[in-house]
């Protein structure tokens, strides 16, 4: 039986300032990888999955530098391509107190924005694949890039792999000329998994979404509401059979509520769970690629068991928001851990 997952899209490298620091102040940079569906590839990895990633790098030491960085996490690189001038880049000022995070993209021109349509041999990357994984981002770098991942879209839905789409709209990304509601509703049309925040979901469907106020864990949340909006997303998005939301309220930079709902269309059924009053913060970024992560081994491991998948995929993004960097590196453990205690004790 075939378990390798595949995931498309853009590594990128962090830049960011120490002790909170202003893009404008001081002298030194901080350097971490990040790029939501690497995010999302080196978290399956960590958690014991068999994992291909497959981007665009060029021949250049910073390319070499994130080659060596996905190897290290033990994914599968034997389909990614060369070529193109630079590595992509974002730039990242943290939030503190009352003012908020800030981030810069540094991505025109990269390896992957200048990727083309064909380079990537998705017949020899999906022969032995059981999942495709892909996201907004990818579609909104540039024209070749969407076109590349609806190919792969086309052709996972013909070889009959399981499609998971992370809706992952960025605004500041879009600028080819296409209206990122056309091409977010096409490319969910693929999803038998789709995962997106309130505000994504709105985007890629065009309905209004659900505002989530929560102040702390104990907030209430309208099952009946979101079960409706979730039968309308189903009328628009009619193969996807698990369409899972995150939620999350910022009360400040270092004081966050998050919790999550699922809806399985086959059922018509609707699974929310306990919220996550976190703080602090450590760093956010990340946090929606490691629900994305959490709930894909969770539905690879106990599939018809909706309310684990979403409470472990929860446990899982919560976790990310203790770790800085952008990749959630938390293993199996320690997410079912989270699930079952209230955290902070020495673990001997």
């Amino acid at each position: 039986m075939n378990t390798k997952i595949v995931s498309f899209g853009e590594i990128l490298l962090r830049l960011s300032k120490p002790d909170y620091q202003r893009l404008t102040q001081g002298h030194r940079m901080l350097a971490n990888y990040g790029g939501s569906e690497a995010n999302t590839a080196i978290s399956l990895a960590y958690l014991g999955n068999n994992v291909e990633y497959v981007t665009r790098l060029p021949y250049s030491t910073m390319g070499e530098a994130a080659l060596m960085h996905l190897r290290e996490y033990g994914l599968n690189v034997n389909h990614v391509v060369r070529g193109g001038e630079r590595l992509g880049t974002y730039y990242f000022e943290e939030a503190v107190a009352m003012r908020n995070s800030h981030v810069i993209y540094d991505r025109k021109n990269s390896s992957m924005y200048s990727l083309k349509r064909g380079m990537v041999e998705w017949d020899k990357v999906l022969a032995d694949a059981a999942m495709f994984h892909c996201s907004g981002i990818t579609c909104a770098i540039s024209h070749d890039s969407m076109e590349s991942t609806m190919d792969a879209l086309k052709l996972a839905e013909e070889k009959g792999l399981t499609i998971v789409c992370d809706i992952n709209y960025r605004k500041n990304l879009w600028g080819y000329g296409m209206q990122p509601h056309d091409v977010l509703y096409n490319m969910m049309q693929y999803s038998d998994v789709a995962f997106g925040d309130q505000n994504e979901w709105e985007v890629a469907s065009g309905i209004k979404h659900i505002p989530f106020e929560a102040h702390d864990a104990c907030y209430f949340i309208d099952r009946d509401a979101y079960h409706a909006y979730f039968r309308k997303m189903h009328s628009l998005f009619p193969k996807c059979k698990k369409m899972i939301m995150a939620l999350r309220n910022q009360l400040a930079s270092t004081h966050h509520t998050l919790t999550g709902v699922l809806y399985d269309a086959v059922t018509d059924s609707l699974y929310t769970t306990k919220i996550y009053d976190i703080q602090p913060i450590i760093d956010p970024m990340g946090v929606g690629d490691a629900f994305v992560a959490g709930y894909i081994h969770a539905y690879r491991k106990w599939t018809d068991n909706n309310q684990y998948c979403l409470d472990f995929a929860l446990s899982a993004s919560a976790l990310k928001n203790t770790i800085p960097g952008d990749q959630n590196l938390v293993t199996e453990e320690e997410i079912i851990t989270n699930l079952t205690s209230s955290g902070g004790r020495i673990q001997r």
